[in-house]
């Protein structure tokens, strides 16, 4: 008689494929999935846990791929905002910031402040923070990224301007640890102000050592304004030069002047994916989420004060109003306010759906787990695709809407035997109510927490 951990019965299982549902009972052992076979046909196992999905959908956990989770992870282990909406693995290191490997000199540089505050930053090598996380046993995989914000802060007296040969040398020594002890890329943020004067020489220098190491390349582009057609052929070279996979983070066309652009940004994805390993994520919302940022103050969108350090009582109201009240202009008042964060009310729910259709788009939340306010795809991003987007407008499949969140992700960051429901895989589960599962909009809610159950291996 064959026995198990774990038996779930009764589910319509999508597989992350993007096959079509089909009924099927799991049985789990040791972390793994040992069997899939029609109802009733594992009916003579014995299983320590018996789980009866009563006609729900079980599914491979969701992947998300794009997070601020770095110290999140080890602070809070539960990860709560995660775990909540099915997510069982997290890729952190996003947008050329990461935790480790890092040496302060100071209070953390913009954006590595997302992350907390210097005393957050507590690992000089990327083998000190697996450490950590395997000490803090988190409820989710972590996978990692290494930041170039991270890597020039640590070489560099100073951001706003190139690195030097041996500045780029010294970035590749500790990149190429982290890699050696299983970071799986590098990222980064080139709109911002820390890294903004970095040439694309510097990044396509830094990036050599990826190849080698089966690593890729994740980028937060230069611009995701007006200019982000030659954004995205900057990223392209970098692949290229490296001959590594490209992933353009949070895929967006920025601004109301930028609006409608996604025909034309995707086509540049599709030719370019013609010649070499391009693809994006994106997160479900028509707004977006950082550290408040100077250029952006133009007064063409709405911007909500999430944070501000020296006038939390601001957190909450829109940066117009605040000017109001201060009889400032609105860069007077953004400057005043510093350092602070904001939500930008800066795409065009078109273009978004657009793009999050693609088949080459991924899922991420790019949640901000450290923001007293933080913008509601920290605990809503999968549930909103799941519900809105799958179900309600019927934009994707609700098989497609899985791919997007496991297979896809797992396969473009070698994640391995994860993503899929599939025998001798990692038993990364999550079974859900198709028709109840939502993103709720308050932060916490109760409701969110019934929508989806997760079973993790």
């Amino acid at each position: 008689m064959e026995s198990c951990d774990t038996l779930i019965v009764g589910a319509r299982v999508i597989d992350g494929t993007g096959a079509p549902a089909v009924e099927r009972d799991v049985a789990v052992r040791d972390g793994r999935i040992v069997a899939i076979e029609a109802p009733g046909a594992l009916s003579a196992w014995t299983a320590a846990d018996v789980f009866d999905a009563q006609g729900k959908i079980l599914a491979p956990g969701f992947i998300d791929v794009h997070t601020h989770d770095d110290t999140h992870v080890i602070r809070s282990p539960q990860m709560m905002p995660k775990i909540t909406q099915g997510v069982t693995t997290v890729i952190v290191g996003n947008c050329g910031i990461s935790a480790s490997p890092v040496t302060l000199k100071g209070d953390p540089p913009d954006p590595m402040n997302l992350l907390g505050n210097a005393a957050a930053f507590k690992y000089p090598t990327f083998a000190a923070y697996v450490d950590a996380v395997n000490a803090a046993q988190p409820a989710v995989n972590v996978g990692a990224l290494i930041g170039h914000t991270a890597l020039r802060n640590n070489q560099m007296d100073r951001l706003d301007r190139a690195a030097s040969g041996d500045e780029v040398a010294g970035m590749r020594v500790q990149l190429e640890e982290a890699l050696d002890n299983g970071a799986l890329g590098l990222s980064s943020g080139l709109a911002y102000g820390s890294v903004f004067n970095a040439p694309p020489e510097e990044v396509q220098a830094l990036a050599e050592p990826l190849a080698k190491a089966g690593a890729l390349y994740t980028t937060h582009m230069r611009t995701e304004f007006d200019a982000i057609l030659d954004a995205m052929d900057e990223a392209y070279r970098v692949g290229r030069h490296a001959r590594v996979p490209v992933v353009i983070s949070h895929l967006k066309c920025a601004g109301p002047s930028n609006w409608g652009r996604s025909v034309d940004v995707l086509k540049s994805l599709d030719t370019t994916r013609g010649d070499q390993p391009v693809g994006c994520d994106c997160y479900p919302y028509n707004r977006s989420s950082s550290t408040l940022d100077l250029k952006q103050v133009t007064g063409d969108i709405d911007i909500t004060i999430t944070w501000s350090t020296p006038h939390p009582e601001m957190a909450g109201k829109l940066i117009r109003e605040v000017a109001d009240e201060w009889k400032l202009t609105q860069q007077e008042a953004a400057k005043r306010l510093q350092p602070a964060g904001a939500v930008y009310h800066n795409m065009s729910e078109d273009d978004v759906r657009r793009i999050l259709s693609h088949p080459a788009t991924m899922i991420g939340s790019d949640g901000l787990p450290n923001d007293p306010l933080p913008h509601p795809r920290l605990w809503g991003a999968f549930p909103r695709v799941l519900g809105h987007y799958a179900r309600d407008t019927s934009l994707i499949s609700l098989e497609e809407a899985v791919r997007k969140m496991t297979s896809l992700t797992a396969r473009r960051f070698s994640l391995s035997e994860r993503g899929e429901v599939k025998v001798g895989y990692h038993a990364d589960l999550v079974v859900f109510d198709p028709e109840r599962v939502r993103d709720a909009r308050r932060s916490r809610s109760r409701s969110r927490r019934r929508t989806v159950s997760t079973r993790c291996g």
